[in-house]
């Protein structure tokens, strides 16, 4: 008989990591654990304050309902998660796990084979511009060819400083940038700081605006001089909404996060709205540990994309789950002679029996 359980997991951050909501020391992550004799399927609900959608008063009740009644199946039980997406993802991603015949290799494929990597962008937090200045020249040095910036702390002739002092040293040839506002422009002065930008061949901006002002979206998308790529708009549209948004806005990319989508499943509706109007697409991971982590990269590979994908968040934490990945010259490889360990999910399993 199939049963499941659930336990928290703080993650803590090597560094304090800054974003336009301010700095993150922790975050936590919930485990969802199926298994039935020795079988067992992991997934993770990865929650990061202030942007994940799920309502945190009955997050744990609900994860307790989805435990207590795990027999019902993931088509039953998921019908009644639309309201947290995080959960709808640890379940999902449990399942499939738990059907698998090895509980990590969820889409075995060249990837999980180390017969091939996947290129990914080195991810500059917010900080001062000393600190920013040693991640560029961190990322760079480790061979990194596509970075993404986090702006919106800093004011923005800092920042403009920041990037031109990047462009002066590698050209568009030597290396990819793209940033990340995370809504923190006010319209009214959106398309000039794009403007400004744009002197620095930046490859996409990341939702300079807040969300819900599609018209407002729309005109910047319309006029900007560099490509904008939609992420927290994504967020909590359901239905019709989806695709009314990208009739609407027509963005230049979409940033799939499925801890805060809803899921693979989900993704994949986005992405067939995206195909039908040539709009591109990555993933990103949300903070999620190495268990999340390692669901979206196998995921991307079975869709065969070849843009750069956003996960590289697994070496941010000092008590991450260990594991085959690594990160190395700018692409996340999956290592077979590296193992596991889950002695984490085997003492929680020991606890509760």
């Amino acid at each position: 008989m199939m049963k499941a359980f659930y336990f928290k997991h703080i993650l803590n951050f090597h560094n304090l990591s800054g974003t336009s909501r301010g700095f993150l020391k922790e975050k936590e992550s919930w485990f969802i654990v199926v298994f039935s004799g020795d079988k067992m399927g992991i997934g993770e609900c990865s929650l990061i304050k202030g942007l994940s959608p799920d309502p945190e008063k009955n997050f744990e009740q609900t994860l307790k309902k989805v435990c207590e009644n795990i027999s019902a199946g993931y088509d039953v039980l998921s019908a009644k998660l639309n309201s947290y997406p995080s959960i709808l993802f640890g379940l999902e991603t449990a399942f499939r796990s738990f059907e698998s015949s090895n509980p990590l290799l969820l889409f075995p494929s060249s990837f999980t084979k180390n017969e091939s990597s996947i290129p990914i962008n080195g991810l500059i937090w917010m900080g001062e511009k000393s600190f920013m200045n040693s991640q560029i020249k961190e990322k760079i040095d480790d061979g990194f060819d596509c970075i993404k910036i986090k702006i919106g702390s800093l004011d923005f002739k800092t920042e403009i400083d920041l990037i031109k002092s990047i462009r002066k040293e590698y050209s568009l040839k030597d290396l990819e940038i793209r940033v990340d506002a995370n809504c923190a422009f006010a319209f009214s002065e959106a398309l000039e700081k794009l403007k400004k930008l744009s002197d620095f061949s930046i490859h996409s901006i990341e939702q300079p605006i807040k969300t819900r002002q599609w018209e407002n979206m729309a005109l910047l998308c319309e006029k900007s001089p560099i490509a904008i790529a939609l992420d927290e708009e994504l967020i909590s549209l359901e239905g019709t909404e989806k695709e009314k948004m990208i009739e609407v806005v027509n963005p230049d990319y979409i940033i799939l996060k499925p801890s805060l989508i809803g899921g693979l499943k989900k993704c994949e509706d986005w992405i067939d709205i995206a195909s039908k109007n040539d709009i591109k697409w990555w993933a990103t991971s949300a903070l999620e540990s190495n268990i999340g982590l390692n669901a979206i990269a196998q995921w991307v590979c079975e869709k065969s994309t070849n843009m750069k994908q956003g996960l590289g968040t697994g070496k941010l934490f000092s008590n991450n789950i260990l594991s085959p990945y690594i990160i190395e010259k700018g692409q996340l490889k999956y290592l077979t002679e590296n193992k596991w360990d889950l002695s984490l999910f085997d003492k929680q399993k020991q606890l509760l029996l």
